[in-house]
This record gives C-alpha cells, sequence and structure tokens, in this order.
C-alpha cells in the first residue's frame, strides 16, 4: 500500500537514473535530481530500498530542464530527459569513476573528454513494441513504459532517427488497418545510410490486402519494411523486388560495412564513427602493428584497425556476423584481415591457431557481462595496448581491477561516451598498458 508524503533531499542517481533519498530508509524516485528537495510517497517495498513517486520538486537542480517528449515520464524509452546533457555526461562519468574506485581499486592516469554526438533523432537501432489495446479498440506503437508491462501510447519519438520518429504514430495507425494487427507484437526498427528498415514480427501471414498497404505506406514514408514469421533466419523483405542491401559508411577510413536489419550495430552512428576513431587514435598504431579485435561482430573495428595495421584478426562467437565481416572486407578490398568464430563468454584455449600468432595490440567490445574469462589469455599476448570498450560500468571496472591487480596491466586512460543520450546507460573505454609487453 502507498505509504504518506513524505519531504526529502536527493543525493545521486542510481544506475537507472532515479532520485536517491536517504530519509530513513532509502527511497528511489524517479524524476528526482540529485540536490533537489522533493516531496515524494512510497510506492512498493523492497529488503534494501523503496520504489516512490515523485509528487512535487520543491527546489529544483539548476541542471534541470523541460523534457522535450511530452511521453516521458511514461515511455521507458528514456530516464533523464529532465537533465540537462551536459549533466548527463557528468553523471555517467561519476558513476564510471566511482565504479573505478569501489570495484576496480584503482584510478587512470588520465580521464578522457566524453566523445560526444547529436542527443536527438540519433538512435538508429530501436526494437519498439506493438500492441492491440481492445479498451482504446486501436493500436499502440512504442517503447514499454517505464512502471508498467505495457507498450507505452507514443505518436512521435524524439531519440528515433528519421523518418521513424516523427513516424510513430502514423506507423500505429497503419497496423490499425491491417487484419492481421493483434498479429503484430515487436518492429525492429534499423535505419541504415541509404534505407530505413522495419522488421515486422508476424504471427500470422499478412494477407494480399495487408502487402498492399504496407507496401503503400513503405513508399509514402521512404521505409522498407522485413517480415519475421519465426526466427531471425526467417527474416525477409516485404517486396519480391531485389532490395540494395542495408549500408552504414565509416567516412574517415573509407569504409562502406553491410548489415542486416536485426545485426547488432551501434546505436549512434554519429558517436560509433568518433570511437572508432578513437580507438585507433589511442592504440597508437604503426605499419608494423598486429592487432587482435575481440567480440568483433561485423568488423566495426576491425576493417578501420586494418587501415592502418600491418595485421588484424577479429573474434566473434556469432557464425553469421563472422560471414557479415568476411564479406565487409572483401567489400572494402581488405586483405590484411582474418576472421574466426569463437565462444568468447569461455576461456580460451591458448593452443587455438589464432592465439598463437604475436599480437602487439588487443582491442574488445564485449557484452554487458564482460571479459572476465578470457583475461588470462589476453595477458598472456603481453600487447603493448588493450583497449577495452563497455557497456557496463560495473563490469568494465572488475575486469579492469583484474587486469592491474592480477596481470600486470597499468590503466592509462578511461572515458565515457555518449552512445545514449537521454538514457542512464553508461558507454565507456578504458586504455591500459602490459608491463611485460613485446618490445
Amino acid at each position: 500500500m502507498p505509504g504518506e508524503d513524505e519531504v526529502g533531499s536527493v543525493a545521486a542517481l542510481t544506475q537507472q537514473g532515479e532520485g536517491v533519498v536517504r530519509a530513513g530508509k532509502t527511497a528511489f524516485v524517479a524524476g528526482a535530481l540529485p540536490g533537489e528537495t522533493i516531496r515524494f510517497r512510497r510506492t512498493r517495498r523492497h529488503r534494501q530500498h523503496d520504489d516512490a513517486e515523485l509528487l512535487e520538486v520543491i527546489e529544483p537542480s539548476i541542471v534541470r530542464v523541460a523534457p522535450k517528449c511530452k511521453h516521458f515520464g511514461t515511455c521507458g524509452g528514456c530516464a533523464l530527459q529532465h537533465l540537462s546533457p551536459e549533466a548527463q555526461l557528468q553523471a555517467k562519468h561519476t558513476e564510471l569513476r566511482e565504479s573505478f574506485e569501489r570495484v576496480a581499486h584503482v584510478a587512470p592516469q588520465e580521464w578522457l573528454e566524453p566523445l560526444r554526438g547529436p542527443v536527438w533523432s540519433y538512435r538508429r537501432r530501436a526494437r519498439l513494441g506493438a500492441k492491440y489495446v481492445t479498451k482504446k479498440g486501436r493500436v499502440v506503437v512504442g517503447f514499454r513504459e517505464r512502471l508498467a508491462p505495457y507498450v507505452a501510447d507514443v505518436q512521435r519519438c524524439e531519440v528515433l532517427s528519421p523518418p521513424v520518429g516523427e513516424s510513430v504514430g502514423a506507423l500505429a495507425g497503419l497496423l490499425m488497418g491491417l487484419s492481421i494487427r493483434e498479429k503484430l507484437p515487436q518492429i525492429e526498427v534499423a535505419v541504415a545510410d541509404n534505407a530505413v528498415a522495419l522488421v515486422l514480427r508476424v504471427l500470422e501471414a499478412p494477407t494480399p490486402e495487408d502487402r498492399r498497404k504496407l507496401l503503400e505506406f513503405a513508399q509514402a514514408y521512404g521505409v522498407r519494411f522485413y517480415l519475421q514469421p519465426k526466427g531471425l533466419d526467417s527474416v525477409h523483405p516485404l517486396s519480391d523486388e531485389t532490395v540494395e542491401p542495408l549500408l552504414y559508411r565509416l567516412p574517415q577510413f573509407d569504409l562502406e560495412l553491410e548489415f542486416a536489419p536485426t545485426d547488432f550495430v551501434q546505436i549512434n552512428g554519429a558517436v560509433n564513427e568518433a570511437l572508432v576513431a578513437k580507438a585507433v587514435q589511442l592504440l597508437e598504431l604503426s605499419a608494423d602493428s598486429t592487432v587482435l579485435d575481440l567480440f568483433c561482430g561485423l568488423g566495426n573495428f576491425t576493417l578501420a584497425l586494418a587501415k592502418r595495421a600491418r595485421h588484424v584478426a577479429g573474434i566473434e562467437g556469432d557464425r553469421v556476423l563472422v560471414e557479415r565481416a568476411r564479406a565487409n572486407a572483401r567489400r572494402n578490398g581488405i586483405q590484411n584481415a582474418e576472421f574466426h568464430v569463437a565462444d568468447l563468454s569461455q576461456a580460451v584455449d591458448r593452443a587455438t591457431p589464432w592465439m598463437q600468432q604475436p599480437f602487439s595490440h588487443v582491442l574488445i567490445d564485449p557484452p554487458r557481462a564482460g571479459a572476465r574469462e578470457i583475461l588470462p589469455a589476453i595477458a598472456a599476448l603481453r600487447p603493448k595496448s588493450l583497449l577495452y570498450i563497455s557497456c557496463h560500468p560495473g563490469s568494465l571496472a572488475r575486469d579492469v581491477g583484474i587486469l592491474a591487480h592480477e596481470l600486470g596491466f597499468t590503466v592509462r586512460a578511461a572515458g565515457v561516451l555518449d552512445m545514449f543520450p537521454h538514457t542512464a546507460h553508461v558507454e565507456s573505454i578504458a586504455l591500459l598498458q602490459s608491463g611485460g609487453s613485446r618490445s
């Protein structure tokens, strides 16, 4: 049951972007910012903390701003639109620094300036829910709601890349007019440099009339529909016509990478361009460098590294992405990159052929769980430099602590990336050097 109204001061932000009030039992209050005095009401009890509802901001923070999106607070796609973009970056830097202090027990020799990009209309990959709501008598399309397991009723999205962001309401209207509107639970968005793909998860095949409506919408809004009746290998274009592959470019390296509409690519294209360039700069490659790129995906970093190094090996657990990486190397005329399939969530056998090569540099870009299992194998290579790209500050700090205290690495630099503006996601990089590196 909800508690009584309380007044308290907000001390910090949680990793989910909620305000922390330490008045008696700690309360997490969505929409509250550090330094504010607020009135709130506890709504749900937990062992260590309570969830609470923000009722009033009595004394606002100087970095509080008006959210741009009218759906903010209900839609779960963003958590920090009420915090200025510069303050968001500072909060993420603080979280990374505190993770290093608390978990890694080490500080980098240098804190890097944040890598910035656009803060609106930046998101080129997303998974939207779609739901026919009987009570409303219509289809709603959007991210999940922040406090409920429902699809948010969104008319436009300020962070999705155009033309998708401004046409979410029109997309919902389109689905409402289909005979299979109750059999369309999900839409995957993939915005390439040359096309916009929308993948409809269909639990029932569209009728000829449905297909006609979809094709008309596609032409009017400049998008391309794909259908996914089963698993990822079932995804296919709605149109029978041959379509140009989806592409994104890294112009600084004269690269053009192909990807499928459900492939993993970095969410923010502009920040990805800056990140790839920064990675190459930090590693300080020469024409004699040999680089190991772990969790390489479809070659996002590998191919740029190959433009500066003598040889690069990319390793990835997804066989489909490895084939895509090889195809991207051929597309760009790169002959000094090789790719291998390996499960990097497990310890790497040092007798594996690609581990027998001498690597002067290593780059890793693991999932949220980090790369703990393969750190000893990396250390055995004794690279000059290791660049760790992370999507979770906790696992990064854990792994940096192991590298620094157990495996002989020095933490040269670290910093955050503005990959996900207005969300609580913290993306970061850390540059380390091996104490026993080969000369």
